[in-house]
């Protein structure tokens, strides 16, 4: 990765549309799954959201492999899929902007009150 594909992001537009095309040879409830997992991972996010490329990459890996073994999406992942992608996020270590603004903040007030 070069200087200006880190600066523009056209890196992680090149892996998230090869993301969707690998998402899109799964089944219709894997596939469905994936869009959950998609929209609700990001919030885990740092400001790039560089952090969530190698959990992405990991969680289509285990759908694909677990679509080609013939088990259900429930099975594997559950019904609470937003607990799965915070499960997820936190066994990763990620911390999310508002932890990082709340860690912020609570450093500035404690300079401030003298601690």
């Amino acid at each position: 990765m070069n200087f200006w594909e880190k600066v523009t992001g056209s890196d992680m537009t090149k892996e998230m549309k090869n993301f969707e095309s690998r998402a899109k040879n799964l089944p219709a409830d894997y596939q469905a799954a994936w869009e959950k997992i998609n929209f609700n991972i990001w919030q885990y996010s740092d400001f790039t959201g560089r952090n969530l490329m190698p959990i992405l990459d990991g969680v289509l890996g285990l759908l694909e492999e677990t679509a080609a073994d013939g088990q259900s999406v429930q099975e594997v992942l559950g019904d609470d899929i937003k607990g799965f992608c915070s499960a997820l996020a936190g066994e990763e270590g990620v911390k999310s902007y508002r932890d990082k603004w709340r860690e912020q903040l609570n450093n500035n007030i404690a300079k401030k009150l003298g601690k």
